[in-house]
């Protein structure tokens, strides 16, 4: 695989203002609120590598780490690195380059993690996962050099099978029984486990109901823009016009964007069924008008938990496990209706669901009271301390 060299990032910021700028890099756009030489400025900076810090999802993990890094007086630098590999482990080289202290990241494959946990160790700068976190059975080796580094503080993820199986349920209960399945990038850590997920849903619904069963397709893989969710789509009802549901895996959103474009071109809104996860900005009128039969999302805070690692890291405040990791696990929300998705941005889209400052009173949290609060998050909780 092709070494792309780390672009090397010298722009200072002046007191305690938060600056944009942007760089691009093999097609991997660099921006963020600081980016110091060797971080001269002594402010603590995170490095942000995500796919993408601009569609749906990429822009609300964005706005909640943004608020984290206000409410801490931290600086932060985002690289959009696409989900090419490529692009990921560049993004590493380039945030070590430019002076962060801690990295988070949302990488693809597995694989790529050899490189960044590598690159992350020798410029002593800790990095945890997030959306992520690399599976000891199908990768073991970069499960054990993650144990070994002194560095890699851990993970956020979710449970990737549960969300597939409890989406197939959705559609098995709503009647569908022909279900195409799209992707977004082949081999990718979070769609392998989702896929699982969708294959165990129809498995165990086949089991239950032997005289009505249920077919799941191959996947096909839409990317991570719109263009591209769409033109698979197409390509998919041209192939299969009888399915009478779609599961759009994931990709940010944006994938989930052309898809829906293309069912509607279709003539099919409402006639094929769609699930996805990561929230559309408009989910509440795709709910009422037939566009989604159901999603699971409001995850944009999983990054918020690994820069909470990454920071208290940096601080001294929590100890890298000998040989070991933290690992925290992250709870999804399902919405099904326009009823349900009221509640869910009342709390979480027309504000934050933490203010600034709970995201203070976070920080200061010991690592397992930070696993407890992130296991809690929901609407019920947010009313709670609202």
């Amino acid at each position: 695989m092709k070494k792309i060299v780390g672009l090397l990032l010298s722009l200072a910021i002046a007191g305690t203002a938060f600056m944009g700028c942007s760089k691009k890099d093999n097609g991997g756009a660099a921006s963020g609120s600081s980016a110091g030489s060797g971080n001269s400025n002594k402010r603590i900076l995170i490095g942000v590598s995500i796919w993408s810090s601009t569609d749906t999802l990429g822009s609300q993990c964005k706005r909640i780490v943004d608020a984290a890094a206000k409410a801490l007086d931290v600086d932060v630098m985002y690289v959009d690195q696409g989900h090419i590999s490529e692009q990921v482990t560049a993004s590493a080289e380039t945030l070590c380059a430019a002076g962060c202290d801690g990295i988070i990241i949302c990488n693809s494959a597995s694989a790529e993690m050899t490189s960044v946990i590598n690159t992350c160790t020798q410029n002593k700068v800790y990095v945890a996962q997030f959306f992520r976190i690399i599976n000891q059975d199908t990768n073991p080796n970069e499960y054990k050099l993650a144990q070994q580094s002194p560095y890699y503080v851990g993970a956020v993820h979710e449970n990737e099978v549960d969300n597939g199986k409890n989406l197939v349920t959705i559609l098995g209960n709503k009647g569908n029984r022909k279900i195409a399945l799209e992707g977004w990038e082949a081999g990718d850590a979070t769609f392998l486990l989702r896929w699982e997920g969708y294959k165990e849903g129809v498995k165990a619904w086949n089991a239950a109901h032997p005289s009505d069963q249920m077919t799941l397709l191959d996947p096909q893989y839409g990317g991570t823009t719109s263009d591209t969710g769409r033109s698979t789509a197409e390509a998919i009802m041209n192939a299969n016009p009888d399915i009478d549901a779609l599961i759009v895996a994931g990709g940010g959103g944006d994938t989930l964007v052309g898809a829906l474009a293309a069912i509607d071109a279709a003539g099919k809104k409402g006639k094929i069924d769609v699930v996805s996860t990561d929230f559309l900005a408009d989910l509440d009128t795709q709910l009422a008008t037939g566009g989604m039969a159901a999603e699971s999302g409001g995850h944009f805070c999983d990054p918020l938990i690994a820069f909470m690692l990454v920071y208290n890291a940096i601080k001294g405040n929590y100890k890298v496990p000998a040989n070991d990791f933290y690992d925290v696990n992250f709870p999804y929300l399902y919405v099904a209706s326009s009823e349900d998705y009221a509640s869910y941005a009342k709390y979480f889209v027309d504000e934050l669901p933490y203010n600034e400052q709970e995201l203070k009173d976070m920080a200061k949290l010991s690592e397992p009271e930070l696993e407890k609060a992130t296991a809690k998050l929901s609407i019920e909780d947010v009313k709670s301390r609202r």
